[in-house]
């Protein structure tokens, strides 16, 4: 039996936590980026960094070789210096002035003077240097400064050159190449600035530095690169740098490595330890988070768990609610439309159910309530639906063969389960219990099954409750015939197109008429006679039957008009009695007809004082005020109550007609009517017993003390014009008048 929603809960707690996971990817994701963000800005400050030290180190040999260049020009510039060089060369001076110079001052490792052909002045040969790779070496410079344009030479890299005299300078250059199998800084000046023609045909002079670990010592302390180097083969270490200079065809000239200055990977080791307490951190705080989050999502869950049985069960019985059984039953069709096991809805209503609530009380219709859906519980199995749809109607859905054997057995055991006596607040009730039974077929509809289920339930009651009808075809027919009784009994109370017949009531010897019962006729105009047992409920149904009594009571109390002696009696239906106006309704129909009061006499029955007990009392007095009899209807059918008879008003007793009919065969059927007559009369009240028919009981009753009869023994309803032409023919003109609505 379905009784909880909550297997759908571990499917809400997983969105739960599939909404953590998301939430959580996302910020490590963020997380992760920062971290990303970080290092590739470490990075890029790095290749910066790298990118201006590879500037530096190109300016600053550049720059060493600007220098040397300076030195030699201010060899140049010494006295005489062109006159003893260029024009007549003096080879002591040279080599007292220029070498002497190089080797005191400036510590060049070669210095050479050459004369306008390019052939060496100066020295006339180095110990170790060939002349011929010599004058190689030397043709670089000379290229360049000759501005011979040739530079085929892979072997040399020019820094700067000027090759053009002018007033402000000489011809120049300056290079890096490879010398004597060495790299070495070359700076070249002409020893001429007239004109181009005599810079390209003057002598020069060139020194040479090799770029040894003195020259990258001073270029490591000037520029601040540690470990500056020059790689002569082999491969630097993973973290140096290596810095290539090519000569002409992209020829390696010298490869230069330092270890460079990372200061993005300085601050990002400065500020991994506080990444790493961030990131635990994170973790730390992300962890309680999730844990949160998913206490939360527990939480939720169980809440929603909560929140859906309470939404789809009733508080009262714990049974699952009509919203409940509604989905239920659109699944079991759906199952049965796909080839599944065939089923059926029983559609129980409690009969008297409303008495025990107005007599003993809610909290015991309450714990009657509780009771019945324990015991349908029992007798139901754990797979059948159980619920309840309000008030005393519950319903079930049942996996159960079609065969109408099958479908009334179980409507028995639920019968039968249900009408078992009631042990409820130190008293026994016992209650019925009516089915309506409705196949779930192939091509049915939620509202369809329901629908039948509800007429079947409707035979069931017509018929005499605590029983069970399984729908059939037929009843659709009878609803649609109902519909149609039901609007033109509406039209008829329009139209005046009822009629009201009136059964004399007599005196104990049957010889004097006393009163009259009015009771309502309808003959439909293609129907025929319609029995006021079929119409009366449907007028109850729809609300009708307060149209229809005041359409009675208006017509007999006009035909009551013509019977000044008799008394007039009008049956008033439980939904008349408890409406607020309705002794105000008598009160004015009474004055608009001249009726007297005193004649007319309104029958209740028992259902109509329950649960308006004090509303009941109050209308009463207010009619018995104004002059009116109130007889109490078909006395000994229901509860019986003697503190209604203590309690209300009444002027009369009538013992119902099937008591009459048994008291010839049934000794506890004629001791009930001895007991209702002395009661009748201990209370001060007159007795009339209905449903006379036989000498015999008349005989009987007339013996037991009852003060009138009527039945038809003493004359069949009738019209009121035969009414009064029985008055005039009898000349019973000295009668009571008495009024009974039928």
């Amino acid at each position: 039996m379905y009784l909880d929603g909550s297997r759908d809960a571990p499917g809400t707690e997983r969105v739960r936590s599939s909404l953590v996971l998301p939430i959580g990817i996302i910020v490590a994701v963020a997380f992760v980026c920062v971290i990303v963000a970080a290092v590739g800005s470490a990075r890029r400050a790095d290749e910066v960094a790298i990118k201006q030290e590879r500037q530096l180190f190109v300016t600053g040999v550049r720059n060493h070789a600007d220098r040397i260049l300076r030195e030699v020009k201010s060899i140049i510039t010494l006295d005489h210096a062109v006159e003893r060089i260029a024009a007549n060369p003096d080879l002591q001076w040279i080599a007292a002035r220029v070498d002497g110079l190089r080797a005191t001052f400036f510590h060049y490792d070669f210095v050479f003077v050459v004369d306008g052909d390019d052939r060496l002045l100066f020295p006339s040969g180095y110990p170790g240097l060939d002349p011929i790779a010599l004058r190689f070496n030397l043709a670089s410079a000379l290229e360049v400064l000759r501005g011979a344009g040739r530079r085929s030479s892979a072997s040399f890299h020019v820094l700067s050159a000027a090759v053009h005299a002018t007033a402000k300078g000489r011809a120049q250059a300056t290079l890096l190449q490879i010398f004597a199998g060495r790299p070495a800084l070359v700076a070249a000046v002409a020893i001429a600035q007239d004109t181009d023609a005599a810079a390209r045909e003057a002598p020069a002079i060139i020194a040479v530095r090799f770029i040894d670990d003195e020259v990258l010592a001073d270029l490591a302390s000037r520029l601040q690169l540690h470990n500056l180097r020059l790689l002569t083969g082999g491969q630097a270490p993973e973290n140096d740098y290596v810095y290539e200079i090519a000569g002409g065809e992209g020829r390696t000239i010298s490869r230069f490595a330092w270890t460079p200055q990372k200061p993005g990977a300085r601050i990002v080791a400065s500020v991994f330890p506080f990444i790493t307490i961030a990131f635990f951190g994170f973790l730390l705080l992300a962890a309680f988070v999730l844990r949160h989050m998913r206490g939360t999502a527990r939480t939720i869950a169980s809440t929603e768990k909560r929140l859906r049985h309470l939404a789809m069960h009733d508080p009262l019985c714990g049974l699952p609610n009509r919203i409940y059984f509604s989905e239920r039953l659109e699944r079991m069709i759906r199952e049965v439309q796909n080839g599944g096991a065939t089923a059926a809805v029983f559609y129980i209503d409690l009969d008297h159910f409303k008495d025990v609530n107005d007599i003993l009380g809610h909290p015991v219709g309450d714990e009657l309530i509780g009771a019945v859906a324990m015991r349908l519980s029992r007798v139901m199995r754990e797979s059948d639906v159980v619920a309840r749809l309000g008030g005393d109607e519950f319903a079930v859905i049942r996996t159960i063969a079609s065969g109408a054997a099958t479908l009334q057995g179980v409507a028995d055991r639920i019968i039968s389960a249900l009408c078992t006596p009631y042990a409820l607040a130190d008293q026994s009730i016992i209650i019925g219990a009516s089915v309506g039974i409705a196949a779930i077929g192939p091509h049915a509809a939620a509202a369809d099954v329901m629908r039948h289920a509800d007429m079947a339930l409707y035979r069931a009651k017509n018929e005499g409750r605590n029983r069970a009808c399984i729908y059939d075809a037929a009843m659709d027919a009878d609803l649609v015939q109902r519909k149609l009784l039901q609007d033109d009994l509406r039209q008829a109370i329009a139209d005046d197109g009822l009629r009201v017949e009136y059964q004399p009531v007599v005196s104990p010897s049957g010889t004097k008429m006393t009163g009259v019962e009015a009771l309502a006729r309808w003959l439909h105009p293609v129907h025929g006679e319609i029995p006021p047992a079929e119409f009366i409920p449907i007028a109850e149904h729809c609300g009708l039957i307060i149209d229809l009594g005041a359409w009675v009571l208006r017509r007999a109390l006009t035909d009551g008009m013509a019977w000044p002696g008799l008394t007039v009696a009008v049956n008033v239906s439980p939904m008349q009695f408890r409406r607020a106006d309705f002794a105000e309704v008598i009160e004015r129909t009474l004055a608009e007809i001249g009726f007297d009061p005193a004649r007319l006499e309104l029958e209740v029955t028992e259902s109509t004082l329950i649960g308006s007990v004090d509303n009941a009392e109050a209308a009463m007095l207010r009619l018995k005020a104004l002059g009116v009899t109130l007889a109490l209807d078909d006395f000994g059918t229901g509860y019986s109550s003697l503190q209604y008879l203590r309690r209300f008003p009444f002027d009369r007793l009538k013992i119902d007609h099937s008591f009459v009919r048994s008291i010839e065969n049934a000794t506890e059927a004629a001791a009930i009517v001895h007991a209702v007559v002395s009661l009748g009369r201990g209370l001060g009240m007159k007795v009339t017993a209905e449903g006379v028919e036989t000498a015999e009981q008349q005989l009987f009753l007339r013996a037991a003390g009852v003060h009138s009869m009527q039945g038809y023994r003493f004359g069949r309803p009738t019209l009121a014009d035969a009414i009064t032409e029985r008055i005039a023919s009898r000349h019973d003109l000295a009668s009571e008048v008495y009024i009974a609505a039928g």
